[in-house]
């Protein structure tokens, strides 16, 4: 049955958990409180997601299998960043299927995605376009003709509006299948394109090195890590790694594993159980021994102490 949600957020996991097809991880690097707006429509085949965010924050996304995805800015603004390579208004990104990636932006963003299982697209492809749109092997940056990125746009933009003014019409499965022939022929319009973004065979390495720093990170998610084993376990120097991260992410590694760790502890500040441990224990836990330096970071990262963090959610 088609359907359609408008949800606001302050809290980065619950935010990502809510995002279809894909599983995300957010680290927020903006400091101050977070706030991220996801409208979903979920039409009879096709899935379309519209995100905007107040704060700069890494993304790393595994796109799940069965599904063909496109993602692309909705409007002009802060850089957004995906594998390293900036995409504007003009461009949209055709993902590969089961592969993860990294994805930056530098302030206040506005983006939208949208997908087909995979058989869908391909039939559609071969009998409007008469052309193979099987996802790639290798994500890719397209920038397809000006008129049908337009009529993109404007039909994601169309859908927003209704989600958030006349969810009633979505509902309505007619209506919902003449929405959904609309943004799928748009979608198509857009991936028959021949214009490519051709990839060096140094970002594709990096992109590697860059799923491999994951893996790491995956395998050990509440302990904390440091350069010297992360470049042992993944086959690269110290320089190496550090070149891939500000490409990638925009910060050297060990800032990013920071962040990672203050939100690691926040987590844990959220879910502790009442009076069972301390702000002290979970820093430690995280490896930080120098507390006023963690109280410092914490606060200036998400706007409260750890102890404010603890008794709020304790209460």
């Amino acid at each position: 049955m088609p359907s359609s949600a408008v949800r606001t957020f302050s809290d980065p996991e619950e935010y990502a958990a809510s995002t279809r097809a894909t599983r995300a991880e957010l680290t927020v690097t903006g400091r101050g409180r977070f706030t991220a707006k996801l409208i979903r429509i979920d039409l009879h085949r096709l899935w379309m997601q519209r995100h905007s965010e107040d704060l700069a924050r890494i993304k790393h996304s595994a796109n799940v299998a069965g599904r063909a995805i496109i993602s692309f800015c909705a409007q002009p603004g802060p850089s957004l960043l995906w594998s390293g390579v900036e995409l504007h208004p003009s461009t949209i990104v055709q993902h590969s299927e089961n592969q993860s990636h990294y994805q930056r932006s530098s302030g206040f963003t506005h983006y939208g995605s949208m997908s087909l299982p995979v058989a869908d697209i391909v039939a559609v492809g071969s009998a409007v376009a008469g052309c193979d749109l099987t996802p790639p092997k290798d994500s890719l940056i397209l920038t397809p003709p000006p008129l049908a990125m337009a009529k993109l746009l404007r039909l994601h933009a169309a859908a927003r509006r209704l989600a958030e003014e006349a969810p009633e019409i979505i509902a309505n499965p007619d209506a919902a299948r003449g929405l959904e022939q609309a943004l799928t022929e748009a979608m198509v319009g857009c991936l028959s394109s021949d214009s490519v973004h051709e990839d060096t065979v140094a970002q594709r390495q990096h992109e590697l090195i860059m799923r491999r720093f994951r893996r790491v990170l995956e395998e050990k998610p509440g302990q904390s890590l440091y350069i010297t084993e992360i470049c042992k376990a993944i086959g690269v120097s110290a320089r190496t790694l550090q070149a891939c991260c500000r490409e990638q992410l925009g910060m050297g590694p060990k800032r990013y594993l920071l962040l990672r760790r203050l939100h690691l502890a926040r987590r844990a500040l959220r879910e502790v159980t009442p009076g069972a441990t301390t702000v002290t224990d979970i820093a430690m836990r995280y490896g930080f021994w120098h507390f006023g330096r963690f109280a410092g970071e914490y606060r200036s990262l998400f706007g409260e102490s750890p102890s404010a963090t603890l008794h709020r959610e304790s209460a």
